[in-house]
């Protein structure tokens, strides 16, 4: 069955995006028919951080609307050919799409994909509706902030009112020198407050905004970073694997060989 994943956050800035286009890439390398979806319709940005910007010739409002194909407005990754983007339009409002077309744009995806991802935008209000409307799982995502974290915990609290019970937590973002210099939240004060399974966690990297820059996810690297690392690890525990959590309390250099190690093994 495909598994149709909405990933949100309330607070808008957290790393939704980032998220989406690092766990897509990571799951289309280890060979799952990967779409991701840009809900953000009049902001979008997942085009963007895949490097697919001057590719979009349809949106998904031109599929709802009947002037294309789904598989016209899908733009295929050359260097992942197993993910595709859904782009959302960027001149009209988050109201130009009702929660029953969205439905209906998924239903045409889901045979031909094992996952179909879905960036939320930021807010609770038409456009999360709409990200929301199909889903049967969500990854909320949060920075160890106080802010980031309250919005978090209305988020999945509005998700359990629309049925959808199966949530995993990223903490985007973690400082283990300010965690331990108690100027942070760790990652078990998030845990206690939201209540949902973890499922990564990602330290603050500046490679992200590199990767950003220039289109290219983190996943995609020869040689990962520690975020490049955490989002492979949070694709293979959404399928299931057991890999355990990185030491981030560990000298940093030391941290990053043992790691690579590992991940080579």
């Amino acid at each position: 069955m495909t598994r149709i994943i909405v990933i949100t956050s309330g607070k808008g800035g957290v790393g939704k995006t980032t998220c989406t286009a690092n766990l897509g890439m990571a799951l289309a390398k280890n060979n799952h028919r990967v779409v991701v979806i840009d809900s953000d319709f009049g902001l979008r940005n997942l085009d963007l951080l895949l490097g697919l910007e001057n590719r979009i010739v349809y949106t998904a409002l031109d599929v709802l609307a009947k002037e294309c194909r789904m598989d016209q407005a899908l733009v295929k990754d050359k260097r992942q050919p197993n993910l595709a983007l859904l782009p959302a339009a960027q001149s009209r409002s988050k109201e130009a799409v009702t929660p029953e077309q969205m439905q209906q744009l998924i239903t045409e995806l889901e045979s031909k994909h094992d996952f179909i991802l879905i960036d939320s935008p930021a807010g609770i209000e038409m456009g999360f509706k709409n990200a929301i409307a199909a889903a049967r799982e969500a990854i909320v995502v949060t920075t160890p902030e106080i802010s980031a974290v309250r919005d978090a915990d209305r988020v999945i609290g509005l998700l359990e009112a629309n049925d959808i019970k199966v949530m995993h937590l990223v903490i985007n973002r973690i400082k283990p020198a300010m965690v331990q210099e108690d100027m942070m939240m760790s990652v078990q004060d998030v845990q206690d407050i939201l209540a949902i399974p973890l499922v990564g966690v990602i330290p603050e990297d500046e490679r992200v905004i590199v990767s950003t820059n220039k289109g290219e996810p983190l996943v995609l690297e020869e040689n990962l970073s520690l975020a490049g690392i955490a989002f492979a690890n949070i694709a293979r525990r959404l399928k299931g694997e057991k890999i355990p959590f990185m030491d981030l309390t560990a000298p940093h250099d030391d941290l990053l060989s043992r790691i690579r190690r590992i991940f080579r093994n």
